[in-house]
């Protein structure tokens, strides 16, 4: 157990060094190449953090575990929004662009909402089980699909409008290797964080779901939450609010749909309209705590947390 704690201990010390140079490289990258920073957090950053979510979904689906398919996207979105975003603004508060409450978190919470009807099989269709068909699996594709088209509109009509004077820190070869180098540590890093606490948490007698749905889930958010706090404390507003709501974007479309497409139909009797319940709330808190002042206050973040404990005692309960 000494070993596993030193191992993760380690983890967080990779992570965060190497979230610094990622956070780095994709600003240096979007200056040199006139890219708006938010396009480069909902896209580069957003999908680069979402790396450990998409091989634990693969993984879990080839094994026939498909609970871990859905508890590491939906506890995943659920952290994300609860904890990750709560702990970060608790740490750097940071304001947020109106174009990011009027479209990228109403573009989240039609996503969400897609998801909540496609998977509640037992509600929508009178199925005993919950699940995702490849049929649902393209439907998500198309939703991220229509995502990208989005944010090539918004690179069309906001490249002109990045500030010619904002001089990159690096050139453009030397920001490509930092983000590789940084968003390799960041998985590195990640992966001896999961891996470790999640042995400390089976030695101790924590049950697969309550390790899957808190450890695993909160541990694949790690790179969303140092990237986060890393990219606001470096100014990077928009870098840091883009990565959340990319992020959970990319898990429910891609994360969810790519392994159910590919692989096939998967079900779960363990997640159920609770569970979406809490992800369509963390996702309505984000947008109406947004709405009202341009940003997250510190005692609204902690409303975010203490929901998560909410959602946390639920799971334990079960």
């Amino acid at each position: 157990m000494i070993i596993n704690i030193l191992l993760a201990v380690v983890g967080f010390a990779l992570l965060i060094k190497c979230a610094d140079f990622f956070v780095d490289g994709a600003s240096s990258f979007a200056k040199n190449l006139k890219i708006p920073s938010l396009v480069i957090g909902l896209t580069v950053v957003a999908f680069g953090t979402s790396a450990p979510e998409l091989a634990i979904s693969f993984s879990s689906h080839l094994s026939g575990n498909t609970d871990i398919l859905f508890a590491n996207v939906i506890g995943s979105n659920i952290a994300n929004i609860l904890v990750i975003l709560g702990l970060a603004v608790l740490i750097v508060p940071f304001n947020i662009e109106n174009d990011v409450i009027k479209k990228q978190i109403p573009i989240l919470m039609l996503v969400t909402l897609g998801i909540s009807v496609l998977f509640l099989d037992n509600i929508f269709s009178s199925s005993e089980v919950n699940g995702l068909t490849r049929s649902d699996g393209i439907i998500l594709l198309l939703f991220f699909s229509i995502f990208i088209y989005y944010l090539i509109t918004i690179l069309s009509h906001e490249k002109d409008r990045v500030k010619a004077d904002e001089k990159p820190k690096y050139k453009l070869l030397k920001s490509v290797i930092f983000i590789v180098l940084g968003l390799t540590g960041i998985i590195i890093g990640s992966d001896l964080v999961v891996d470790n606490v999640a042995a400390v948490a089976a030695s101790i007698g924590l049950s697969q779901k309550i390790i899957t749905v808190t450890i695993i889930s909160i541990g694949t958010s790690l790179p969303e939450l140092i990237t986060t706090v890393v990219a606001a404390k470096k100014g990077e507003n928009n870098m840091a609010i883009g990565n959340i709501v990319g992020s959970n974007i990319f898990n429910i479309c891609v994360v969810l749909g790519l392994p159910v497409v590919i692989l096939g139909e998967a079900v779960t009797t363990a997640f159920n309209f609770v569970d979406i319940l809490f992800l369509l709330s963390a996702v309505v808190l984000l947008w109406i705590f947004t709405a009202i002042g341009r940003n997250i206050r510190r005692y609204e973040a902690a409303i975010l947390i203490a929901v998560y404990f909410g959602y946390g005692v639920y799971i334990f309960l079960q």
